[in-house]
This record gives C-alpha cells, structure tokens and sequence, in this order.
C-alpha cells in the first residue's frame, strides 16, 4: 500500500492539475474531429435553437464522464492507487469546471452571469459565441473550451443572457 507522505499528495495534486489541463486538449481534439465530425447526429444539437432542457449532444458528458468515474472507483476500492485516482479526479475537475463554464455561464442553461467578468472570461465566452455562429459543422472554429487565443478577445464585449442567443 502507498502511505500519504507529503510528497504523495504533493504529486498527486501535480496529476490532478496536469491530467485539467490535458483535458482541455483531449475536448479540443474531439470537439474539432469528433463532435463536428462522425458524431455530428449527437452534436448538431447543440448548434441547433431549441427550448428543450437536454440535448441528445449532452450524451457526451455522459461518455467523458465514464474515465473518471472508472479509475477512482477501481483505484479506490479494488486495487488502491492514489496516483490514477488522482488521474480521476483531474478529469472530473474538468468536468466540473466545463459544465460551469460552458453550460451555465456561455449557455445560460441555469441563468448566471457573473458580475466580474475578466478579459480571459470575455475572450472564452465571445470565442464560443463565434463558434455558435454557425449551425453547421463544417466552417467553425475556436473549439477549446478553456483556452482561446488573443485574436478572440472582442473589442465591444456584449453578454447573451438568453438562452436561445447563444445556439
């Protein structure tokens, strides 16, 4: 068994921050080529108006979802192992972060605005704006979720509170 030494927990939170930011390449790169490629029928619900509460595009939460909840149950329970527990707990802080981010704030599924907007919260909420610019899935970009380069930052940035404005 591993014991909890400082240096245990100091790598593990180092896995946890490093397997956050890996996933952000990982929705990046199944955003671009996944979502908005064979598994457009999920996605193009997610670019199309609608006022239903879930989109078929949702069952993708549920997929990205099974990695996390699969290393810390076995790292957990059957064969203990702080480190791919660790793993676990980074891709569901990502999870966490990307409902927050992306459903709520850019999406106003649950209506939230925050009041202090920085210019890094502006420029990933206008580059996901831009994205939803087109319905279709060829022609989009800014597929991140969390990054988003300088040439997206608006110059007059306007939040869309309603839902149906940010599709």
């Amino acid at each position: 068994m591993i014991e909890s030494t400082p240096a245990t927990i100091a790598l593990c939170s180092l896995i946890v921050i490093g397997t956050f930011l890996f996933w952000e390449f990982v929705a990046w790169f199944s955003h671009k080529y996944i979502m908005h490629g064979i598994l457009w029928v999920w996605h193009r619900s997610h670019h199309t108006v609608h006022h239903h509460a879930l989109e078929r595009n949702d069952l993708f939460a549920v997929v990205f979802s099974i990695p996390s909840i699969a290393l810390i149950y076995y790292f957990s329970l059957v064969v203990y192992n702080p480190y791919w527990i660790a793993v676990g707990i980074g891709i569901f802080c990502y999870g966490l972060f990307y409902v927050v981010f992306h459903d709520i704030i850019v999406h106003q599924r649950i209506r939230w605005k925050p009041a202090n907007r920085s210019k890094y919260l502006q420029r990933m909420i206008h580059a996901h704006y831009i994205h939803h610019s087109r319905h279709t899935k060829e022609g989009c970009e800014a597929f991140g979720f969390l990054y988003a380069p300088k040439k997206y930052e608006p110059s007059d940035f306007s939040f869309r509170s309603d839902r149906h404005q940010t599709q």
